[in-house]
């Protein structure tokens, strides 16, 4: 009789589940097909003028502006204002406003404002990889990458999943606090800032965006000088839809500017995202300590790939040479390190050699090219072609490429022997430099990959998959992909960030979305009317058998059965005593 009733208990707790799972479907779709359809005007993206006769910097324009222009063909394609600290702080404060309104919002709603992002983007994303290819100098397919899919995936998981991710959670409760309800709810901080790299100007000011307006927060980013052009159109996009659903859209804002504008908004914020360098991490955190606002560090890489001995070359080369390629290698998780077993060493060499000598390179906004240009230009550039020298001198092969072609492109470059001890095998190159190690045993490589400060993404490759873990769980990263890279930022349910200089905190994943949020713990009763109160033992002024009776609560609650039995027999034994007769000190 009793299995019975556990199995229909069962029976109805699966039910439940899937009546759940249904409702949500059901709501989501309601949700996906009311959402507003957003209108915005589209900026121009052909450019006629003349490159200009001086290689051009995003301070060329004077005070007070950020020039813009194609990182491929030097060609000035405009100014925008750079935001002054007391602009900063007002538009935090216009934000801050807003955010006490949409704090209040149903998921629905944040639901319907994900969907119009998602539909916009999709009958789009054409015209906005081409934004990104004239102010990045990326090429077309490394912006669907990068700018297209992850934002994509980022919408679909937040909109499938956030709502479940932000519920109140009951929490255990232990034998003294049998009589309560835990719980944790999951409160919005407020306004949101974040500081973000060049890289991927859509989607790496998107990505915390989409995050910090689902779980009801308000949202202020500034984008890098050296992707300033486009920043007012994707900011007219969320604008546009919060205007639709009857929100102000005060609570969204796009920053442009230098330092002094970041620092504002480090000043100015409730928490605060940060995607750059260690250099500029610890300013950011620096600043951020004055008013102990809380920081997510994410802060670049060197990324290495573990390639053993009985790996799938067929498979392992093309995901070697999208890992290091890929955005001209100006990625914080881009393989900065191939590790190469002996054995398969030369032939792992001789085949990335003869593609990457085939490789194109050129304005990705002139046509079609393997690998588009060098954003900063002079800024990054002379320091990979001392990197490059540096190793060449210290005993590596220079296998192709290794020299600069201007001051907007670094042509793909293959190093071999090169050493755990030389510089290029510990800084981050952030270009299109393949290093490739050799190893011997796998603890080699462990030895090897954990020698560096950096420790954002790994990835390992072999066929035998127990091997392959037992090596990952060696290795000092934040991710690790086994027989592929990068693949966990495409799957937005999982945490991403690093360990050591790379950074701490997580963003995307269930961590990333509550990372958004005050995490309140809260109790409360668990019955009506039956409530917490003081034993009059324990009541001021303290009776000199008080802390006996502490003690013998204890064994009761956390003692070995013997202790148990006889503590609860002295705790019946116990009389209150209120005597002011206290011995004084």
């Amino acid at each position: 009789m009793l299995l019975s009733y556990v199995l229909i208990a069962d029976l109805l707790v699966r039910a439940y589940t899937i009546f759940k799972w249904l409702w949500a479907c059901v709501a989501q779709t309601f949700d996906r097909y009311t959402a507003p359809t957003i209108q915005v005007p589209l900026p121009a993206v052909t450019f006629t003028a003349t490159p200009a006769a001086e290689t051009l910097n995003p301070r060329s324009a004077g005070e007070g502006k950020i020039q813009c222009y194609d990182k491929g063909t030097n060609v000035p394609i405009g100014t925008v204002k750079a935001f002054t600290p007391a602009e900063v702080r007002e538009v935090v404060e216009k934000a801050r406003r807003a955010q006490q309104v949409w704090a209040l919002t149903p998921f629905s709603t944040r639901r319907k404002l994900l969907f119009a992002l998602m539909d916009y983007i999709l009958a789009h994303q054409e015209f906005i990889c081409q934004t990104a290819c004239v102010e990045c100098g990326k090429t077309m397919m490394d912006g669907t990458l990068g700018e297209m899919l992850t934002t994509f995936e980022k919408l679909r998981w937040t909109a499938a999943h956030g709502e479940e991710v932000l519920q109140d959670e009951v929490r255990d409760v232990g034998p003294m606090t049998i009589h309560k309800r835990a719980s944790v709810s999951y409160v919005p901080f407020g306004v949101i800032g974040a500081i973000v790299s060049w890289n991927y100007p859509f989607h790496n000011i998107y990505g915390p965006m989409i995050s910090a307006l689902f779980a009801g927060n308000a949202f202020v980013g500034k984008v890098s000088e050296y992707s300033s052009y486009y920043a007012s159109y994707y900011e007219s996009i969320v604008k546009d839809g919060l205007r639709q659903l009857g929100y102000s859209s005060d609570l969204v804002s796009f920053l442009t500017g230098f330092a002094e504008t970041g620092e504002a908004v480090v000043s100015s914020v409730d928490k605060l995202i940060f995607i750059g360098s260690p250099g500029v991490g610890k300013v950011i955190m620096r600043n951020a300590a004055a008013t102990l606002t809380p920081v997510v560090l994410e802060l670049g890489g060197k990324d290495p790939a573990i390639i053993c001995e009985d790996a799938d070359l067929e498979q392992v080369i093309p995901v070697v040479m999208r890992g290091n390629f890929q955005n001209c290698g100006q990625n914080c998780v881009g393989l900065e390190r191939i590790l190469v077993q002996e054995r398969i060493h030369d032939q792992l060499v001789l085949e990335v050699t003869r593609l990457t000598r085939a490789l194109t390179q050129g304005p990705a906004s002139q046509g079609q090219y393997d690998l588009g240009a060098m954003t900063m230009g002079r800024a990054a550039i002379p320091t990979i072609q001392r990197l490059v020298d540096d190793t060449v001198k210290a005993g590596a092969t220079l296998v192709c490429g290794g020299k600069a072609a201007s001051d907007h492109f670094f042509p793909a470059t293959i190093l071999t022997n090169v050493t755990p001890d030389m510089p290029i095998a510990q800084e981050e190159v952030f270009g299109p430099v393949m290093v490739i190690m050799k190893f011997k045993t796998d603890q080699d490589a462990v030895k090897m990959v954990n020698a560096c400060a950096y420790g954002l993404g790994s990835s390992v490759f072999s066929a035998n998959i127990p091997r392959a873990h037992a090596i990952a769980d060696r290795i000092r990263t934040g991710m690790v992909n086994i027989n592929d890279f990068g693949i966990n930022y495409l799957c937005q349910s999982l945490p991403f960030g690093g360990v050591k200089i790379s950074g701490f905190d997580r963003f995307a994943g269930r961590e990333g979305l509550r990372g958004n949020c005050i995490v309140r713990a809260s109790t409360m009763d668990r019955i009506p009317g039956v409530k917490t109160t003081i034993p009059p033992i324990l009541q001021y002024p303290i009776s000199p058998a008080a802390f006996t009776f502490m003690e013998n609560v204890a064994q009761v609650m956390y003692g070995r059965l013997p202790h148990m039995i006889t503590s609860a027999t002295k705790l019946f034994a116990i009389k209150p005593d209120k005597s002011t007769d206290k011995k004084k000190a």
